[in-house]
């Protein structure tokens, strides 16, 4: 069975399974899982989707793009919930914390943005990567984010 359509850069299963959202150039398509049917088509960056991430509780979607943004969605309607902006180049990952309240965001301009789930305010930026991030991952327990880096180093920050 082939799904999505176009060039795909990210799948990732909802954390029930009932969900898979397909990554490409041409937006997010969501798909039943009982039935691989396509629900809905998540449209909205102008650029190819480098990254999706399911919230642990399976309700909102993120996904980052080389537009520069990341965008929030409502993982079971599909509707748009929000746009988060101020990395300077594309989105390489973008993770959830553990408990959901928090969002990371990896880019090709250096940094990590950390970002409130909920609100999608931005509530810091790590800077300690010398190239562009090329991966993000939270801890099993939430306490520390590790991120990965084109220069062959990865970060772990509290």
């Amino acid at each position: 069975m082939r799904l999505g359509k176009g060039p795909i850069k990210a799948v990732r299963y909802s954390p029930d399974g009932t969900r898979l959202a397909v990554a490409g150039s041409a937006g997010i398509w969501l798909y039943d899982t009982a039935t691989y049917q396509e629900v809905a088509l998540l449209a909205g960056h102008t650029a190819l989707i480098a990254s999706v991430a399911f919230s642990p509780d399976g309700t909102t979607l993120a996904s980052g793009s080389r537009d520069d943004t990341v965008q929030l969605w409502n993982a079971v309607t599909g509707e748009h919930k929000q746009t988060l902006t101020g990395h300077k180049n594309r989105i390489a990952d973008v993770a959830f914390s553990p408990d959901g309240a928090t969002l990371a965001s990896g880019s090709r301009d250096k940094t990590v943005r950390v970002w409130d789930a909920v609100t999608g305010e931005h509530k810091r930026t790590l800077t300690k990567h010398t190239e562009g991030v090329t991966s993000i991952a939270f801890s099993p327990d939430g306490s520390a984010l590790a991120s990965a880096c084109w220069d062959g180093t990865a970060e772990v920050t509290d």
